[in-house]
């Protein structure tokens, strides 16, 4: 079987590299001119640690977390409004980006790999032209038995599939970044909310810390100097956010609006064509899950596309799977993204009191929840 994967992000690499393992021919198209090592970190939950194991990849990025790290959630003076309980059966890890790349990039070896290039489905899905990104040649028609849709939440090909849901901002917005050396944080991460405002704090495996910052903001909103924006808002809040900003260096810090699908798809598959990652079902970053959910939906179309598969059957199986579970992640994340920016204060003191209230054993239970996932058998009609 010969697969066409359009684009060459953590959804399409890890799909790449999963169709390989099953000894299938692949081809990667991807707009950029190169896979560079971009972004921050990543947090992977048990899920995600499962969905590695079947792309053969959970070991190398595998890193032992500090026992005694407390997760807490906190207020910005530095009040514990909750901790979450450490389970030692549910893997948790931060990474950063470009290490989770570098692997996904490495397992999908011997993909022929086209850069520089967009692509455009033709008619029924099978066909896709390839050509140079900005250039005005006719392009390359390419043939394959299966198409793989990855190009994000702007998806320029989702429309083949299905009609397309737009996109819908959350009103909020996030900066990132990654400290350039270790931080004592003394043995407590987590995230801290405020009135309309948040800060994220996990450890990488080098001892660096991934952060995150986030305000409630009008769409498209912009600052001239974005770090400059985040150290009014947050270096007064508590220990050890001002050491964090001040291990930053300012031009790594990275901005965007926080945006997901506008409406759940009615499917993911149409004919030979199939939407994975955030083409299929883009979400706010509340639950930490678009890059598990996306290494879920690589392991599970690896597994049922399997040597000898009915391809019909394995794709209309991969919809029946992932179309629910995704879409009932994203709808939690928004909600959770909705608690964390009320827009009243007093609504706010009510919210952080109701945490305080909220038994330690719920907490965990409500946590751990999403990471709970088996991929299914390897194939589909065999």
């Amino acid at each position: 079987m010969h697969a066409i994967v359009i684009g060459a992000g953590i959804g399409g690499l890890a799909t790449a590299g999963a169709l390989r393992s099953e000894g299938h021919e692949v081809t990667v198209i991807e707009r950029s001119e190169a896979i560079e090592p971009i972004g921050a970190g990543i947090s992977i939950f048990a899920n995600g640690f499962r969905a590695l194991d079947e792309l053969g990849l959970a070991d190398r990025l595998r890193h032992p977390i500090d026992p005694a790290l407390r997760t807490l959630q906190r207020t910005p003076g530095g009040d514990v409004l909750a901790e979450l309980p450490r389970d030692p059966s549910r893997e948790f890890g931060v990474l950063h980006r470009a290490d989770l790349q570098r692997a996904l990039l490495e397992r999908a070896s011997g993909a022929r790999l086209l850069l520089g290039v967009g692509a455009r489905v033709e008619g029924a899905c099978g066909a896709v032209v390839a050509s140079r990104a900005g250039g005005e040649d006719a392009g390359e028609l390419l043939s394959g038995d299966l198409v793989v849709i990855a190009d994000g939440i702007r998806s320029r090909n989702r429309a083949t599939v299905t009609a397309e849901p737009g996109v819908r901002y959350s009103g909020y917005t996030a900066w990132r970044a990654v400290t350039r050396h270790p931080v004592d944080l003394s043995d407590a991460a987590g995230e801290t909310w405020g009135f309309r405002e948040r800060f994220g704090i996990a450890p990488l495996p080098d001892g660096r810390v991934y952060w995150f910052a986030v305000a409630s903001l009008p769409e498209a909103t912009r600052f001239d100097d974005e770090f400059a924006e985040v150290r009014r808002r947050f270096e007064e809040w508590h220990a050890p956010i001002p050491a964090l900003l001040d291990a930053t260096h300012p031009a790594s810090v990275l901005r965007h609006d926080i945006h997901d699908l506008a409406r759940p798809l009615p499917t993911f598959v149409r004919g030979r064509c199939v939407l994975v990652g955030d083409a299929a079902h883009a979400m706010t970053p509340d639950l930490g899950q678009g890059g598990g959910q996306a290494l879920e939906d690589a392991a599970t179309l690896g597994n049922l596309v399997g040597d000898g598969a009915d391809l019909d059957a394995a794709l209309a199986a991969y919809d029946a799977l992932r179309r629910p579970r995704t879409q009932s992640i994203a709808r939690r994340a928004r909600s959770m993204g909705r608690i964390a920016h009320v827009g009243w204060r007093p609504v706010a003191a009510l919210r952080d009191t109701a945490i305080r209230m909220t038994p330690t054993a719920a907490l965990a239970r409500a946590a751990a929840a999403v990471g709970v996932w088996e991929p299914p058998a390897r194939t589909v009609g065999a």
